[in-house]
């Protein structure tokens, strides 16, 4: 039994997917430096959801921070669901 949650801890996610990922949402929209991408691996508690997603923030000085969902663990998201994510109405 893991109690509070111990020993239940899911495996680092790949850091280089992670940075394909970064690195598509830059090229796609045309993001210099100054603009803060996160992406990160979550599991959604909604029954709705697929269960694990990849979660893709956008901070830009000055705007306020963009959310970005892909419905697919991080080690699957290909550039194309990047794209779609991107380009899809909020």
């Amino acid at each position: 039994m893991a109690l509070f949650g111990f020993g239940t801890r899911r495996p680092p996610v790949d850091q280089g997917a992670r940075d394909a990922v970064i690195a598509w949402v830059r090229r796609l929209a045309g993001f210099d430096t100054g603009v803060l991408v996160k992406v990160s691996e979550i599991v959604c508690a909604d029954p709705a959801c697929p269960g694990m997603e990849t979660v893709i923030l956008v901070m830009a000085p000055g705007r306020p921070t963009q959310a970005f969902k892909v419905a697919r663990p991080l080690a699957e998201v290909t550039q194309a669901d990047v794209a779609a994510a991107l380009h899809a109405d909020p």
